[in-house]
């Protein structure tokens, strides 16, 4: 049995980051796992210029809830869903995704949690298991899943390869040019396709 997992953020919505750095005019939240391979560095980093700024989490739904899906994500996942298994395996926070997910018809999320102050300051994250997508992976085909993967950043390649089947979506230059050998789609249409042919 085949299952598709999803990376979120640059496949399905908007890089949250990148919407809150525009929204508040901070050019150093820009920086996405695109950009930074080591997470709890780029996490840290982060929640440094958060502080800084005297942001929390408030700050930070209210630029979430002006977000939409991007076009055709929710019609792609739909399809992809009435056809088979597909999980969201995502590095983002359940205090994050959550507008989001309702927008999605509330599709499965494994993602992490952050560490809230009572004053609404973000002081840690908490990330589910160490590799949390690759294990997650590794986990689904220990119990007799065939994986099909699809992602866009660094932090995806490791579930992407560990897959039967996994393919880049509207990934970098950069990323495309360092893995020749795996196929990237930029429509949606495209890719379905792509997953359908290797089920």
């Amino acid at each position: 049995m085949n299952i598709v997992c999803l990376d979120m953020e640059g496949v399905l919505v908007p890089e949250i980051w990148i919407a809150f750095s525009e929204a508040t005019g901070i050019p150093e939240l820009r920086r996405t796992t695109r950009d930074e391979p080591d997470y709890d560095k780029l996490m840290n980093f982060r929640i440094g210029i958060l502080h800084e700024h005297g942001l929390g989490l408030k700050e930070i739904q209210e630029v979430i809830a002006t977000i939409d899906p991007l076009e055709g994500a929710k019609e792609f996942l739909d399809e992809l869903r009435a056809n088979g298994q597909a999980l969201i395996l995502s590095d983002t926070f359940e205090q994050f995704a959550m507008p989001l997910m309702k927008k999605l018809g509330w599709p499965t999320l494994f993602c992490n949690t952050l560490e809230v102050a009572e004053s609404g300051e973000i002081v840690g994250y908490h990330m589910r298991c160490e590799q949390s997508k690759l294990t997650t992976v590794r986990g689904l085909q220990s119990i007799g899943f065939e994986t099909i993967a699809v992602g866009d950043s660094h932090n995806d390649l490791a579930m992407i390869r560990a897959s039967k089947a996994g393919f880049l979506f509207r990934s970098t230059d950069a990323i495309k040019a360092e893995n020749p050998d795996l196929q990237a789609f930029e429509d949606f249409g495209d890719l379905l396709a792509a997953i359908n042919a290797v089920k």
